[in-house]
C-alpha cells in the first residue's frame, strides 16, 4: 500500500501525469476533498477532476511534506503540510477565487482506502477557514481562526503558543 500511495503522490505533484495517478486506481475510485468537497465519484469522475482541476492546479513550487503516517490492514493515514502559493486558480482547493499571490501552509489528514492493492478512494481533510485567512478572504483578527501559524504547530507543537483565539475572547463582533 505504501508504495502504491508513493507512486501515486509523485505522478500527482511531481510527473503530473493523469495517467500515471489513475493506474495507482482501483477502477471506481472515488476523491472527497471533504471541506469543500470537490474530487469525484466513479473512475470517469475522478479522472477529470485529476485532469481538468488538480493537476493542472497546483502552482510551481508546491511543496507536499510529511508529517506523519498510519498504516492499517486496508487504509493509510498521511498527515502533511501542503504549502504554495496562490499565483494560479485552484478551483480543488479555492473554488472561484482568483490568485491572490498570498503563501499558503495548511495541515492537511488524507484518509486513503485499498481495495486489491489499488486506492478505492482518498477523503482529505484541512481547515479550510485557516486556507481563507491566509488567502485574505477572512479576517482572522474578526474571527477566530488561525493562518499559517496553525501547519507550523502541526510540525513542531512548541513553534507557536497554545490558546491564543481563547486570550482573545471578546473582540470578536458579530
Amino acid at each position: 500500500m505504501v508504495e502504491v500511495w508513493e507512486r501515486h503522490m509523485a505522478a500527482e505533484f511531481q510527473a503530473k501525469s493523469i495517467e500515471a495517478t489513475m493506474a495507482t486506481m482501483t477502477s471506481d475510485p472515488f476523491v472527497n476533498h471533504v471541506p469543500v468537497m470537490t474530487g469525484g465519484v466513479g473512475y470517469t469522475e475522478v479522472r477529470h477532476f485529476y485532469g481538468t482541476y488538480f493537476i493542472p492546479g497546483q502552482p510551481s513550487g508546491t511543496e507536499v511534506v510529511p508529517v506523519a503516517r498510519t498504516v492499517g490492514r486496508d487504509r493509510i493515514v498521511d498527515e502533511l503540510i501542503h504549502k504554495f502559493t496562490h499565483t494560479i486558480e485552484m478551483s480543488w482547493i479555492l473554488p472561484g477565487v482568483p490568485p491572490t499571490g498570498r503563501r499558503v501552509e495548511v495541515a492537511v489528514v488524507v484518509v486513503v482506502q485499498f481495495e486489491d492493492g489499488k486506492i478505492a478512494g482518498e477523503r482529505i481533510y484541512w481547515d479550510q477557514a485557516s486556507v481563507l485567512a491566509q488567502v485574505g478572504l477572512v479576517d482572522g483578527e474578526k474571527l477566530p481562526v488561525t493562518g499559517i501559524a496553525a501547519s507550523r504547530k502541526v510540525v513542531d507543537p512548541t513553534r507557536e503558543p497554545s490558546n491564543g483565539l481563547i486570550k482573545r475572547v471578546g473582540r470578536y463582533q458579530r
